[in-house]
Order: structure tokens, then C-alpha cells, then sequence
């Protein structure tokens, strides 16, 4: 039995005022690729389908489209459940209609105890769906004293487990932070002080643990407990994750193996440090010149209109930052130190707008003028 495993999709994110949509557009369309040339029994989403709780339009028509591809024309079931970033409510609607039509939406505590069976050469095999809940939200509904994510996950597996079939193998599929794993920046925080971390010793009772939020493909603490990670990179901190999906393959004895599927988004996430002319020149053979760049300029003198300069030969500058300028420079800088770099600073300034050096007259003259404002 083979299914796909993916998370995190956030459709109608947007990074530094840009939309990524036709990006994931794109990465979409390769998860449809892969099905139509790899047969696979189910289609696993675990969570974060969008990025916010009441998505855009132009995010809902590409689910749409998305759903029509996989479910109508190539028949292939999708189980998903609502993350942090979802609105678990508005992602459920007429979900027990669209069952029929093979998109299973699990996403409150009821669904959650019903399985989705698929049969198989192995078997029957049951999918349960544990939509993202606040610990609050599962001590309200069971009546019982949790105050933590662990406590909440610990009851919401014990309850699972209890449907348990002995003819069935049994996949989870949770948004949560386990505890130990490896975060990255463009993630949520599920709380603070460490509340939200969760133990992966509560899945161990599952064939495979289908997990989602953290955005950087992992395993933790058995290799059937598996983070996907994210449809594609969403910030510079993943510049060197291997974004992709997971396709899952159990037999009769229940896990068999997990391979890790690439996926390339058309625009990579990057950092580039260096000097402005080095970079500059690199960038006029970059093959990947568009790129979503954070460029960190080493240039230890004041650099006029740097932005527009880079985004010359490297048009996706999204971020600038400048440690060279802060080189050798103390926090709380002496007046005498602050006096002398105001006459530097200027002559860089004169030298970029002017393309010639300041004559010893102009020099003599703004020093004069430099004394004149900075005098008690």
C-alpha cells in the first residue's frame, strides 16, 4: 500500500509583500504529475492548507482546481485535516457531502474517531484525522483536566486507539510540534514557554504517523513518525531544506519504508553575501538571477541607492542587510569616534553621487561646516 504524505501548504502566503501563489501554483502541478505517472492509494494533507484562517479567493479557486484534478479526473483520494493556520470550521464545510466524491475533510473530534478505510493488497487501512485543537478546545469537549499540548495529544490518541480494528493498519495524521524536532523560522508558534510541545512516545502504537507544521522534512524518535515539511521554502532559514513530499509504503507487517519526493518551487529562497561589485558581477551569469534574495552587503563604506543597484542583476531582492557598515563599530560610539566618521561617510557619499573624490577645498570647507554643527 503506497499513499503520499504532504503538509504545510499555506496557499496565498505572501513573503515580504510578494505572492507566492503562482509559485505554489506550480509545485501543485507537480504533485499531480507525479500521481498520474506513480499510482498511489490516497493523497495525506496534515494541515496548514492555507495561510490563514480566512484564505483569499484566488487561494480557495487553486485548492479547487487542485481538488477537481486529483479526486475527479484522477480518482485518487485526499484525507487532510485543519492546522494552525486553518479555520478548522470554515475547511470542514459540507465535508460529510464531499466524502462521496473522495475529499475527506477531518476536522473536529467526532470525524476524528470515524476512520477513513481504504482497502488494499495489504488489507483494510484506517486513517485517522486529529485536527489542530488547542488544549483548551480538547479539556471543553472531553471534560477532562488538560492544560498542555502534550496532555491534549496524550487523550486525543488514547481515544483514537480505542476504535482501533485488529484487521486494520493504522495511520495518524496530526499537526503538532513533537518535541526534539528542528523548527525554522516561518512557522507559527502553537504557544509560549514550551506548552506546545508534544511527546512522540503517544504515536507509537500507529503504522505511520503522518505529521505536519514543521516546515523541514524529519523524523522523530521512530521512523514511521515523519514531518513531511512544507510544499516550498517560506523563508530565508530553509534556504538549504529539500522541500518536497513523502510517499509512504506499508505492507503486512505495517511500515515498509518512506521516500522523500522533490519538489522545486520556480523561485528558491537565498542568501548571498559579498562586496556590491562582487556581486554584481556574479549576478550577470546567475542562472537563478530571480530568485528571492536576502543579500547581505559586506562593503565596509556608505553605498548609494544599494537596493536598486542589486535589483539591477538580481531583480527579487527582497531583504538588505549591512554588517559591513557595523565592522569595528562599538554600540555606544565616543563623540570624537562619531565626529571623525561623519567626514568618511561623506566622502563615500560624494564619491558614489558624484564618481570623483572631494577636492581639498570641498574637504576643508565641510570640515569647517562639521565643527561649526557639532560645536557645545
Amino acid at each position: 500500500m503506497k499513499f503520499l504524505h504532504t503538509s504545510d501548504w499555506h496557499l496565498g502566503r505572501q513573503f515580504h509583500n510578494v505572492s507566492l501563489l503562482d509559485d505554489q501554483v506550480v509545485v501543485l502541478n507537480q504533485i499531480v504529475d507525479y500521481i498520474k505517472q506513480n499510482p498511489v492509494d490516497a493523497l495525506v494533507v496534515a494541515g496548514d492548507i492555507y495561510d490563514r484562517s480566512v484564505p483569499p479567493t484566488a487561494a480557495i479557486e487553486v485548492m479547487n482546481r487542485f481538488v477537481n484534478q486529483v479526486c475527479g479526473e484522477l480518482n485518487l483520494p485526499i484525507i487532510l485535516i485543519p492546522g494552525n493556520h486553518d479555520g478548522a470550521q470554515r475547511l470542514g464545510f459540507g465535508s460529510g457531502r464531499m466524502k462521496s466524491a473522495g475529499l475527506h475533510i477531518l476536522s473536529d473530534f467526532e470525524q476524528m474517531l470515524t476512520p477513513v478505510v481504504i482497502e488494499s493488497e495489504i488489507g483494510p487501512v484506517a486513517f485517522y484525522g486529529m485536527p489542530y485543537s488547542d488544549p483548551e478546545q480538547v479539556r471543553h469537549h472531553f471534560k477532562q483536566s488538560v492544560s498542555t499540548h502534550d496532555e491534549a495529544h496524550q487523550l486525543l490518541t488514547e481515544q483514537i486507539c480505542q476504535q482501533f480494528q485488529p484487521s486494520h493498519k493504522n495511520v495518524l495524521i496530526s499537526h503538532c510540534f513533537v518535541d526534539g524536532a528542528i523548527e525554522s523560522d516561518s512557522e507559527r508558534p502553537l504557544s509560549i514557554g514550551g506548552s506546545d510541545r508534544v511527546s512522540h512516545e503517544h504515536f507509537t502504537s500507529f503504522d505511520y504517523v503522518a505529521l505536519g507544521h514543521l516546515h523541514q522534512p524529519q523524523k522523530k524518535g521512530e521512523e514511521y513518525i515523519r514531518y513531511s515539511g512544507s510544499l516550498m521554502k517560506y523563508s530565508f532559514s530553509e534556504q538549504h531544506q529539500r522541500k518536497g513530499m513523502t510517499l509512504v509504503e506499508l505492507d503486512e507487517s505495517g511500515f515498509k519504508q518512506s521516500t522523500h519526493i522533490d519538489l522545486t518551487a520556480p523561485h528558491e529562497m537565498r542568501i548571498l553575501e559579498g562586496e556590491m561589485e562582487e556581486l554584481l558581477s556574479a549576478g550577470q551569469t546567475d542562472p537563478k538571477f530571480d530568485d528571492y534574495l536576502l543579500v547581505r552587503l559586506l562593503d565596509k563604506h556608505a553605498i548609494l541607492n544599494p537596493m536598486d543597484k542589486l535589483r539591477a542583476v538580481y531583480p527579487n531582492v527582497l531583504h538588505l542587510e549591512k554588517p559591513g557598515m557595523l565592522v569595528g563599530v562599538e554600540q555606544q560610539m565616543a563623540k570624537a569616534k562619531l565626529a571623525r566618521s561623519e567626514m568618511d561617510m561623506f566622502r563615500d557619499f560624494y564619491l558614489e553621487a558624484q564618481d570623483s573624490a572631494l577636492s581639498d577645498e570641498q574637504e576643508s570647507a565641510l570640515s569647517g561646516i562639521i565643527k561649526q554643527l557639532t560645536k557645545q
